[in-house]
């Protein structure tokens, strides 16, 4: 068994992570750090956790946390986790962060899209981008993970094998790409009232996203070189899910057995990437609540594009399940514990 502890436990990411966590076998959740909501019990929150989590929530900081367990969870705003984090925290605990502050290996890029100044650029380069799939090794053996973000890990994923394995122009692809609500969070804004929102689809950060470098980084480092994508999110009226559809112009003479054996290639063993029979087009339905992604794809040879599509539920394999499952890895369980449940229907 090891101990847990969640800070900024009461937001929406956080609470999927006390769910995830209260039931894996090997954990025991040994803090709820939440400043807005010191001295509530986590239950009186979050009504689906009464009898499960019990626990008052702490306004505790991170180095007082850190002596007490084996890996903090930080769910928190950006900016929070490099401002306090040291290299004598990482000595006590290891690290999974769900915000941006260690995502981005170039610390100028992350000043210019989260206009924030970066608290502690030495320990950038020891933090590993967890997405699992890609760097499986290197989470094993880290102290600090980057936990990636919900649209990121959806398009990462759909589009790394065609750029690793050089079956499209990586500078032609384009991600179109939808939300449900719950991943702008639970803080109150007008934009995600109900009346604003239900009946209702909209584009936002066109052009401005800051998960836009965090996808060009990692798919640059697929290619090869340096890449830049155009990404467009768009908030839909669902309480979860992420759909991804995304186009590119495919080399000369590629088929679709070729896209498809690449993805073979890639992710024929993973347990938590479900690739599509032909025809078949992923759904946020057939994902809710589980760390799976769907991947699908089209091959168009009349305009000879792929079309790329994906799937997942923005707070478990998009935050909270991502990061369950580097836990898993960064100690040596087994990288499904915890996560192996069938997704919601209806």
């Amino acid at each position: 068994m090891i101990k847990a502890g969640i800070i900024g436990a009461t937001g929406y990411a956080g609470a999927e992570l006390a769910r995830l966590l209260a039931r894996h076998p090997k954990v025991e959740i040994s803090g709820v750090v939440s400043k807005s909501y010191v001295g509530e019990r986590f239950s009186s929150i979050y009504g689906n956790m009464f009898t499960i989590l019990d626990r008052d929530c702490t306004g505790e900081d991170l180095a007082k946390l850190a002596q007490k367990v084996d890996v903090v969870f930080t769910a928190t705003p950006q900016g929070f986790l490099s401002q306090c984090l040291t290299s004598a925290i990482l000595e006590e605990a290891r690290i999974i962060d769900l915000s941006a502050d260690f995502r981005l290996s170039d610390v100028s890029v992350y000043e210019k899209w989260y206009k924030i100044k970066h608290g502690s650029p030495e320990l950038l380069e020891e933090a590993v981008y967890g997405l699992c799939e890609l760097y499986r090794e290197d989470i094993r053996e880290t102290r600090l993970v980057a936990n990636p973000g919900c649209y990121t890990t959806c398009s990462i994923l759909a589009a790394w094998p065609l750029v690793k394995n050089g079956l499209i122009d990586p500078k032609t692809l384009i991600f179109d790409a939808k939300s449900g609500t719950s991943g702008a969070g639970r803080g109150a804004k007008t934009a995600n009232l109900f009346c604003e929102v239900n009946e209702n689809i909209k584009a936002y950060g066109v052009a401005t996203h800051r998960h836009t470098p965090e996808i060009e980084q990692e798919l640059s480092i697929a290619a090869g070189e340096e890449i830049r994508i155009n990404f467009t999110p768009h908030l839909v009226p669902m309480n979860r899910g992420i759909l991804i559809t995304a186009y590119a112009t495919c080399q000369e003479g590629i088929s679709a057995e070729d896209i498809r054996a690449a993805y073979e290639k890639c992710y024929g063993e993973e347990y938590f990437i479900r690739l599509l029979p032909e025809d078949v087009c992923p759904e946020t339905k057939w994902v809710e609540g589980s760390n799976f992604v769907d991947i699908g794809f089209c091959l168009d040879e009349r305009t000879g594009r792929v079309i790329l599509m994906s799937a997942l539920d923005n707070l478990v394999k998009g935050a909270a399940g991502q990061a369950v499952q580097n836990m898993n890895l960064m100690f040596g369980f087994d990288e499904k514990e915890g996560l192996d449940g069938v997704p919601f229907f209806p």
